[in-house]
């Protein structure tokens, strides 16, 4: 038996630093890099010229073609002028050093610059140690931001009405996508009436491996679908292994995750920690997972530890691992998951769960080791810390660094330390 609308495809394709970065500054660039330790170019919308040298606000390049045929090496420096607007693709080649990346942002007053155009895909990191800020990747070709490159860092960069956000394809690996605004890609790229083929509506689609996409708020992957009705997700990860997906903020997309790897693929150890999640969608579900019986599957060695999710709707699920799940399929540790369907779905082995609280219609999961069904009650809807007298307080399981994606001390939603030598509250936030 499997849950009332699992679908029989997937709808397509170091150390965790868990502390915020400085916001991009109003005028000028974002604190990302030393950009007087190279050369710096300049690109004006409006006033450029591609016969110019680039070296100077009052020289600036016009095009995204002449931007993207400049050499950039360690520590140069690409800035696009705020208020401006393109179509096209910005390609991004270069590559720059751990100590002298090569730097992509904003200069000037206003807007962030934005890309945008149906033709292609809008901003394209197909170098090293390049790092991308302040720019907006707005209806595009299929992914506002695509990455190619290992190693390459993008900052609070806005996509949205792409199908994709931010696409980090098989060949991109070490990536990190973090503190950005990855909102509203509710585009279809499949949608027809061919069965079990629709995909879209992405937020983050991680194809490669050892990427990092961290305190995001990622919201309204959420797309109608002939196959599946509506379909979409914040993060989804098809054929990439040890990704690490934390202390992001998702609203109202179809899922939060789902996983699988096509043949000769794999999707392992990914691990999801302290994100919040919460949809007033009447579909959706916070983890979809799958055993070696499934066409994409096996998915083997998912953990989801310290995550709080709040699905109102009455057609949700908060986690399903069918077709031979078992602890080694899906590992939940310290969860707190409320939604208005069944609160999971598990066969086979079953889950390797401990010190969580669920909350919902029974459907097929037991709770494990120090689980409780329980309202975890959490302040509202939409502010999912925790209220006095919660269920979840003290409820985890004591977890070491491991757990949370790296060696440096774990912190919770807010930046509060989790504790390792008393058992933590369970969810995304410590009370």
């Amino acid at each position: 038996m499997t849950p009332f609308f699992w679908r029989a495809g997937l709808s397509s394709p170091l150390v965790l630093a868990l502390l915020a970065t400085p916001a991009a500054t109003a005028s000028g660039v974002s604190p990302v890099g030393p950009l007087g330790a190279g050369r710096v170019y300049y690109v004006d919308a409006r006033e450029g010229d591609d016969d110019a040298s680039g070296a100077a606000p009052g020289k600036a390049w016009r095009s995204l073609a002449r931007a993207s045929r400049a050499h950039l090496g360690p520590g140069d420096a690409l800035l696009l002028r705020r208020g401006g607007r393109w179509k096209g693709t910005l390609t991004l080649k270069g590559a720059g050093t751990a100590a002298r990346p090569i730097t992509v942002g904003a200069y000037g007053e206003g807007a962030r610059p934005m890309i945008s155009g149906r033709a292609g895909d809008c901003v394209v990191v197909a170098g090293s140690r390049t790092r991308v800020s302040d720019l907006r990747a707005h209806d595009c070709g299929w992914a506002g931001f695509r990455v190619d490159g290992r190693h390459n860092d993008l900052r609070d960069v806005y996509a949205d009405g792409n199908v994709a956000g931010v696409w980090v394809t098989e060949r991109g690996a070490h990536n990190m996508i973090r503190n950005s605004r990855i909102t509203g890609n509710d585009r279809m790229s499949v949608n027809d009436e061919v069965a079990d083929n629709d995909s879209g509506a992405f937020g983050v689609l991680l194809n490669g491996d050892d990427n990092r996409v961290i305190g995001n708020l990622i919201a309204g992957s959420y797309a109608p679908s002939h196959d599946y009705v509506y379909d979409g997700a914040a993060v989804e990860v098809y054929d990439g292994d040890r990704n690490v997906v934390a202390r992001n903020m998702a609203r109202d997309n179809e899922t939060f995750t789902e996983l699988g790897h096509g043949p000769g693929g794999t999707a392992e150890g990914n691990l999801f920690a302290t994100n919040v999640v919460i949809s007033s969608h009447r579909r959706g579900s916070f983890l979809i997972t799958r055993g070696p019986g499934h066409g994409v599957g096996p998915v083997e060695g998912t953990v989801a530890v310290g995550n709080s999710v709040y699905l109102t709707g009455r057609h949700t699920i908060g986690v399903s691992c069918a077709d031979g799940c078992s602890g080694d399929i899906l590992t939940l540790r310290n969860n707190v998951i409320k939604v208005g369907g069944p609160v999971g779905f598990e066969d086979g082995k079953g889950i390797d769960d401990a010190g969580g609280v669920y909350d919902g219609r029974r459907g097929r999961f037991s709770p494990g080791r120090g689980s409780v069904r329980a309202d975890p009650r959490f302040r509202s809807r939409h502010d999912l810390r925790l209220r006095p007298g919660s269920p979840a307080i003290g409820r985890g399981v004591p977890l070491g660094p491991w757990w949370y994606g790296g060696t440096a001390p774990a912190v919770d939603a807010a930046g509060w330390p989790i504790p390792r030598s008393t058992n933590p509250d369970a969810g995304a936030y410590q009370y």
